[in-house]
């Protein structure tokens, strides 16, 4: 039997013990919100609000006493001007968010912005689509890091983890993640969970693992969906507490922050990353964001 053959089969067995284990745990719902009790957002409020943001997980970055350590601030839309960076760098460095997520473009800009100041710059690579080849991947996590990046979230090739090419998935990530460990640099997987089956949610989780990524992130926030309690919830129990779980995608206030790191995540990407803060700070009843509008499709 080849190394490859040997090698998918170590991977075949890895996935279908999380998979039997993750079918295995008996689905209680808490009685608050009669949702699972592990996407319960009330299940630590006492421990949250008594300024709690680790809980009993490992992971990469994060500062351990303010809510603002806890947060990427994001820019990743593609008009992005030199003003609109600036600005960023400039409410990071105040608000001492754990770094600012840019696109690679912007990465030598922001690191040169930040150099004197504690916050990291975080940037993506395949990204939105993850459909680009790994070899191209390790290229650009190889330049963002030459450019000043710190963390590196990248994308995963949604499309050969759908079709069961586990192999080509596992070498797609650890084509990021091997320059991210050469270099000291934390590697991040965006699994896009809203494209996903559970299975397949536990799967990518299991491949991020097994090729040595620092963290499993949720969603880029340009698919069909965002950060959810319960991906979370599965995400973290798939990976256990040796890594960590960021959730972005739709993560517009404190009230959704806490929901998300009671269900296991250690690490948010947000744009409104100043209203979080301020809401923490104010100490102020937070309103949830009005749920985005529905559009139907013309098909």
């Amino acid at each position: 039997m080849d190394t490859h053959t040997v090698d998918l089969s170590r991977l075949i067995a890895i996935i279908a013990e999380e998979v039997l284990a993750a079918s295995r745990r008996p689905a209680t719902n808490c009685d608050c919100h009669s949702v699972n009790e592990d996407c319960c957002p009330t299940r630590l409020q006492g421990a949250i609000d008594a300024g709690a943001v680790r809980f009993g997980v490992h992971a990469v970055g994060g500062a351990p006493d303010v809510v603002s350590g806890l947060i990427d601030h994001t820019l990743l839309k593609p008009d992005a001007t030199r003003q609109e960076m600036e600005k960023l760098c400039r409410e990071a460095a105040e608000f001492r968010f754990a770094t600012v997520c840019v696109n690679p473009a912007w990465v030598a800009f922001c690191a040169a912005q930040l150099r004197h100041t504690p916050v990291g710059v975080c940037t993506v690579v395949g990204f939105p689509l993850g459909a680009t080849t790994s070899d191209v991947k390790n290229y650009e996590t190889r330049r963002v890091i030459f450019d000043g990046a710190r963390e590196v979230d990248m994308v995963i090739n949604i499309g050969a983890l759908k079709s069961g090419d586990v192999r080509t998935v596992e070498r797609d990530i650890e084509a990021v993640t091997q320059p991210c460990r050469d270099a000291g640099v934390v590697s991040k997987v965006i699994i896009e969970a809203a494209y996903l089956t559970d299975d397949e949610k536990v799967t990518a989780c299991t491949l991020a693992k097994a090729a040595g990524a620092d963290f499993v992130k949720t969603s880029t926030g340009f698919g069909p969906g965002g950060a959810t309690v319960a991906d979370v919830a599965l995400m973290r129990r798939v990976v256990g507490a040796d890594m960590g779980v960021k959730a972005a995608g739709g993560v517009r206030d404190l009230e959704g922050l806490k929901a998300l790191v009671a269900a296991g995540a250690t690490r948010v990407g947000a744009s409104a990353g100043v209203k979080i803060v301020q809401q923490s700070r104010s100490g102020e009843p937070v309103v949830p964001a009005p749920p985005a509008p529905v559009l139907k499709s013309a098909y």
